[in-house]
This record gives C-alpha cells, sequence and structure tokens, in this order.
C-alpha cells in the first residue's frame, strides 16, 4: 500500500507541473514508451503485488 501512497503523490506533483509552459507528464510517458526503463517495470511490478 505504501508506493501506491507513493505513486499518487508523484502524479499529483506531475499534474500540478503540467499545467506549466513544459508538458512534463506527455515526455515521461514517451520516455517510458520508447525505453521501456528497469524502474517502471520495478514500480508496476510493486504496485500488482499488494493486491
Amino acid at each position: 500500500m505504501f508506493i501506491r501512497v507513493i505513486t499518487v503523490f508523484v502524479l499529483i506533483i506531475l499534474a500540478i507541473i503540467g499545467m506549466g509552459p513544459i508538458p512534463t507528464t506527455s515526455l515521461i510517458c514517451i520516455y517510458v514508451t520508447l525505453f521501456r526503463p528497469k524502474w517502471f517495470k520495478n514500480l508496476v511490478d510493486k504496485i500488482y503485488l499488494d493486491l
């Protein structure tokens, strides 16, 4: 459950930053889609481990 709280907190921060002139959320999504970083897969695994 702890990893979900952190994930929601980071998504809220990204949403707030995304209101600025630089679309950070879109850039992060493009990066994750193109390069498939290990940290993202680990994050998804941790989130679904709690279910």
